[in-house]
């Protein structure tokens, strides 16, 4: 069995990151998305164990203690990680696995799992983000202003990552991001160990 490939998908908030996601491992089997720890609060609608685990200051610096994360960092007044735990299961056991992480994150896994692949995906414009983010109604305007701020330096980390996708169109941006993880089952170090009682029959 194949060993599961760790993708890195980074995007300032209002890209469009989680939505292109959530149709990613809807469309594509053998991969999931890690599901990270966080310090805030949950929010209407959303479930422990699902899109965060919700965790408290003290829990998670004692996980921190504990090198339990594969990364880890502080964003605006909150604390998020990825279990390396959790991670490291699902690659074992041949699945592909989505780490929705920053820059800040992005280099610490980079350094630890330097075989994984990352993805930025850029809005169209800094106006269209600005629209984005206004138009979820869910944030002040005080917090919008913070996220743009923290938009423009995270978008000044993209020349970091292997690929960019524009989420201008998001059937277009769909199948980009689809293509690049289907494209890396194609190679022929997976396909060899997959195909390996054809290619025998085949001789």
């Amino acid at each position: 069995m194949n060993k599961g490939k760790l993708y890195i998908i980074s995007a300032p908030s209002g890209a469009g990151k989680t939505s292109l996601v959530k149709q990613l491992i809807s469309d594509l089997d053998q991969i999931t998305v890690s599901v990270s720890h966080t310090t805030r609060d949950i929010r209407a609608g959303e479930t422990h164990g699902k899109d965060y685990f919700f965790a408290t200051v003290d829990e998670f610096t004692q996980m921190v203690a504990d090198n339990g994360f594969l990364e880890h960092a502080q964003v605006f007044d909150n604390f998020y990680g990825t279990a390396q735990q959790s991670v490291e299961y699902y690659l074992n056991n041949g699945i592909d696995v989505i780490l929705e992480i920053d820059w800040q994150g992005a280099q610490q896994v980079r350094k630890m799992l330097p075989d994984s692949l990352s993805v930025f995906i850029l809005p169209p414009s800094i106006n269209i983000l600005q629209k984005r983010l206004e138009n979820r109604g869910q944030d002040s305007k005080e917090i919008i202003e913070r996220r743009m701020e923290e938009a423009v330096n995270e978008m000044s980390h993209c020349n970091e990552y292997d690929y960019l996708i524009v989420n201008d169109d998001f059937n277009h941006a769909l199948s980009e991001l689809r293509s690049i993880v289907i494209s890396h089952r194609l190679e022929k170090k997976s396909q060899l160990k997959k195909l390996a009682s054809l290619i025998e029959t085949l001789k």
